[in-house]
């Protein structure tokens, strides 16, 4: 039985923490041009409800990018790092449109924009062992996406882990490729991230409406959970 745990290190620095997952299985991840074209209509729509998050003078001044920046002041990261729902404000705020990468990516960051909350996704079939969000220890293994050398994690860094290494850095900031969502991804882990009670009334929406669109558009129906504090493991498969 391969679970989800919550470590104790995580709870310590974010004790009201919550995360809200989805566990889909025997989807189809598949791109074809139809559901591309559905795709960039769902990110572009996003792009425009996303909007309501950015209403200050300055970039920086919005809630939503207040939240996290302060967040990730609480533990060790590499310079630079930022929340991934930071980086797709950003995009909107600049006015670069998202295009579509593979289904499931395409809807977990077209939902991500209309709540304004972190998410992300693995392929759990590339997950060894247990997956576990805790602080680092140091020396992880990590092949970020898009690079053909390792990064190992740093101590102290917040990060997705398995037995093999990290598989997300700095909580949903940098991807590893080999949990990767690809074309080839037919059971998927999805999960989005909240760290106080606001966003935990938007993280709960958006996993709802991620699992309704999910259904819509890949014809699957993925299996809900969260963690928290108090309850902080769940079986996934």
């Amino acid at each position: 039985m391969k679970q989800f745990i919550g470590d104790s290190s995580f709870w310590q620095i974010f004790p009201n923490a919550q995360i809200f997952g989805l566990v889909v299985v025997g989807v189809s991840n598949q791109t074809t041009t139809p559901q591309m074209q559905r795709d960039q209509q769902l990110l572009t729509t996003a792009e425009q409800q996303a909007q309501q998050y950015l209403t200050a003078a300055t970039f920086s001044d919005n809630i939503v990018i207040q939240e996290w920046r302060q967040a990730y002041r609480q533990f060790k990261k590499k310079r630079g790092a930022r929340s991934s729902i930071e980086a797709l404000l950003k995009r909107v705020s600049q006015g670069k449109e998202l295009s579509p990468i593979n289904p499931l990516v395409d809807l977990y960051n077209s939902i991500s924009l209309q709540f304004g909350v972190p998410a992300g996704g693995e392929d759990l079939s590339q997950i060894t062992g247990d997956l576990h969000l805790g602080v680092a220890q140091g020396g992880e293994n990590f092949q970020p996406l898009g690079v053909d050398h390792e990064e190992p994690a740093q101590a102290g860094e917040v990060i997705y882990y398995d037995d093999l290494g990290a598989i997300c850095r700095c909580l949903n900031w940098r991807e590893a490729q080999r949990t990767m969502l690809t074309e080839s991804t037919t059971t998927a882990i999805l999960m989005v991230e909240a760290i106080n009670q606001r966003q935990q009334e938007f993280a709960q929406a958006a996993i709802l409406q991620l699992q309704q669109l999910i259904a819509q558009e890949l014809q699957v129906t993925g299996t809900s959970f969260q963690i928290t504090a108090k309850k902080p493991q769940v079986d996934l498969l």
